[in-house]
């Protein structure tokens, strides 16, 4: 990958759920070490496209590139499919996804989450494994909490789990799908600052979420989706303190209203 090659590219993008056309056409850029937001009203196609972005959803249209790999793709229409399995794991592996629901196994402890993956799809070394887990768990504020399983976590401190289980994977990028829209405000906070200390590392992340100031504080770019078309997008300097659309100034008023 070149310094100027993005780490994801997505070009007029296509899905739709039978006759629902979810994303009508978009197209976004991740270039190492940047964060972008994605904002919108719930239906726009936020998730939709984070999915579609880490082949967890087949999209009919468009093409998606991961450090400058193109996704090959056979059929067309709602017929398309990946056509390369190993392509696919190779790709998700790169892209952790964090999700709003922790999706942590209930029947392992803290540690053992976090060290499946690449146990299991990296046949990495288990030691180095243990060593790499630990780590992040102490890096997200819970290291004290590996040999407890997660229903003996709060909701904040079961999403710092499911971060550093996407943090051992060693990703070229992470997706967050919502990572505090489940949590109470105070639990929230816990999250936000993770994700600040990962977005002040240069990390390379795509969050779609409904916390403006989060979007604020933390994106090089913000994308506004409205209808599975981006409306507006910027800095979010210019995004949230001059916007030029008309529905983005709706939304945003109705966000802080709320």
């Amino acid at each position: 990958m070149t310094a100027a090659q993005p780490v994801i590219e997505i070009t007029n993008l296509h899905k739709a759920y039978g006759a629902l056309e979810v994303l009508k056409g978009v197209s976004i850029t991740a270039h190492k070490g940047h964060v972008i937001s994605l904002i919108g009203s719930s239906g726009s196609g936020k998730s939709t496209l984070l999915r579609c972005c880490n082949l967890l959803e087949d999209s009919q249209e468009g093409e998606i590139r991961f450090k400058g790999e193109p996704v090959t793709w056979k059929g067309t229409g709602h017929n398309r499919r990946p056509a390369d399995a190993a392509q696919v794991l190779r790709i998700r592996t790169n892209l952790s996804m964090v999700f709003q629901q922790f999706n942590l196994w209930a029947h392992m402890s803290i540690l053992q989450n976090v060290m499946e993956a690449p146990l299991t799809v990296l046949r990495r070394d288990r030691g180095e494994v243990e060593e790499a887990a630990r780590g992040y768990l102490a890096k997200v504020g819970i290291g004290d909490k590996c040999d407890v399983y997660p229903a003996q976590l709060s909701g904040g401190q079961q999403q710092r789990a499911a971060i550093a289980r996407g943090l051992c994977m060693e990703p070229e990028a992470l997706l967050f799908d919502e990572p505090t829209s489940a949590l109470d405000p105070e639990l929230e906070q816990e999250v936000v600052r993770v994700i600040k200390d990962l977005a002040a590392e240069g990390r390379t992340m795509i969050i779609v979420t409904h916390d403006m100031k989060l979007a604020a504080d933390v994106s090089d770019h913000v994308v506004f989706l409205h209808q599975g078309l981006i409306e507006e997008q910027g800095p979010p300097e210019t995004l949230f303190g001059a916007p030029k659309s008309e529905r983005l100034r709706g939304f945003l008023s109705a966000t802080h209203a709320a």
